[in-house]
């Protein structure tokens, strides 16, 4: 079963400085059957206009991941941990029992263009942490590189969950497969360009909520870049 989820049906947020699509129900956006896809409960696509930002706030008991598309993304938390995130790094915080902290778009110029992802721990009340990997472009257009893992594995960032992000761009043109697990749910984001998978036309934001697949292929039509998240069963 592939379920398309269309770009344009997304919650959308104008805050000014702010403008927000939600694959999923989130702040003030609200579908009660778009409430995530098993243990990934957001993604939100964000445009972040020049020196402003989210001021210092809290979270916990989430695995948080954010993918810079364009710009960069200065953080500052509540353990210490300081620096900026630019287009090749990825950034994974795991809030754990408790953690505060502020992202701001550090250019006095250029907007900041990111998707942050919220993936639900299998365990509450562990301990925060903050972790920045690099994710080169040229890994990326090789084939499958593995972001976010329970294990850290192949450079992955680690997070609290048995679930794995991957990302790829594809050629136009070019095809990309990939293998599942039986019984394993899945979601792919298409972050830029149009391609079919499995015959399903997707387009940049749409998504697809994937269940009883074990292979996926994906042709682009034109320059593409897709995030594939890996998920256990649903409960």
């Amino acid at each position: 079963m592939i379920v398309r989820r269309p770009a344009e049906a997304r919650g959308f947020a104008d805050h000014g400085w702010l403008v927000a699509r939600h694959s999923f129900s989130f702040a003030n956006y609200y579908d009660p059957d778009e409430m995530g896809w098993g243990v990934l409960r957001v993604i939100n696509e964000d445009r972040v206009a020049p020196g402003t930002g989210f001021g210092m706030h809290g979270h916990r008991d989430m695995e948080i991941v954010t993918y810079i598309l364009d710009g960069a993304l200065e953080h500052k938390d509540s353990l210490g941990n300081g620096g900026v995130i630019r287009r090749g790094e990825v950034q994974r915080m795991s809030a754990g029992k408790g953690i505060l902290h502020s992202e701001f778009n550090p250019s006095a110029e250029a907007e900041t263009h990111l998707l942050q992802i919220w993936i639900e721990p299998a365990r509450r009340g562990t301990t925060a942490s903050y972790e920045q990997q690099p994710l080169a472009v040229e890994a990326l257009q090789a084939g499958w590189r593995l972001v976010a893992s329970p294990d850290g594995a192949d450079g992955s960032t680690t997070i609290g969950q048995d679930a794995r992000l991957w990302a790829t761009q594809i050629a136009a043109g070019q095809a990309r497969d990939i293998a599942l697990a039986p019984g394993r749910l899945a979601y792919l984001h298409v972050v830029r360009g149009q391609l079919q998978l499995n015959g399903l036309t997707l387009r940049t934001g749409d998504g697809a909520k994937i269940a009883d697949e074990t292979e996926l292929h994906l042709s682009a039509a034109e320059a593409s870049e897709v995030l594939l998240f890996d998920l256990p069963p649903a409960p």
